[in-house]
């Protein structure tokens, strides 16, 4: 089995994630890369009955975290050229130190230390991360009923566990050139390492 590349994108809610890996994934699919794309981890959390969005929990946290290493995972054994993972592992940590922040709650010294190592373990296998930006100034989908106060503490908590561990990342606004970069780094990175 080769090792894929493996691309994460992270940022708050309704920023465009999905849709950016989603144009990512089309790209690479029309030069005939074979891709995975990993997902929908806080609905299937939700889906076996663990909190999500600003009630998550340390143990919500580490079963996003862990299942998204087990997607992961199983993706490239199935062969995958890249793997796509919607939520890396440190956007679920953002997500938790946000939801503690929003209820005026406190995390245990060491349950946060201890998912805070889990993250920094599965930093590395990145090629590339993506961090979305929440642009205040873009509407969100009236079908999702999101907490802004919430939505702009997730937004604080990503870029700042980014920067306090100066983690190599890619911003990526709501600007259609900014986009465009992303997707374009992403590509010429995913291009060059299927040729090796």
């Amino acid at each position: 089995m080769t090792t894929p590349v493996r691309i994460g994108v992270l940022g708050t809610h309704s920023t465009g994630k999905t849709t950016l890996l989603k144009r990512i994934e089309m790209e690479l699919l029309g030069h005939g890369v074979s891709v995975a794309r990993t997902g929908r981890l806080a609905r299937r959390a939700a889906g076996i009955g663990l909190p999500k969005t600003h009630q998550h929990t340390a143990a919500s946290t580490e079963w996003i975290i862990a299942q998204g290493i087990a997607d992961e995972i199983a993706a490239a054994a199935q062969g995958a050229q890249v793997v796509l993972a919607d939520r890396a592992p440190l956007d679920a940590l953002a997500y938790l130190h946000a939801a503690v922040e929003y209820r005026a709650d406190h995390l245990h010294r060491r349950e946060k230390g201890r998912l805070r190592l889990l993250v920094s373990t599965q930093l590395p296998k990145y090629h590339l991360l993506l961090a979305t930006v929440l642009d205040p100034d873009v509407p969100v989908d009236e079908g999702h009923d999101y907490d802004s106060r919430y939505r702009k503490l997730v937004d604080r908590h990503v870029h700042e566990l980014l920067a306090d561990d100066a983690v190599p990342h890619t911003r990526v606004t709501s600007d259609a050139a900014s986009q465009a970069n992303a997707i374009e780094q992403a590509l010429r990175l995913c291009l060059r390492e299927a040729a090796v």
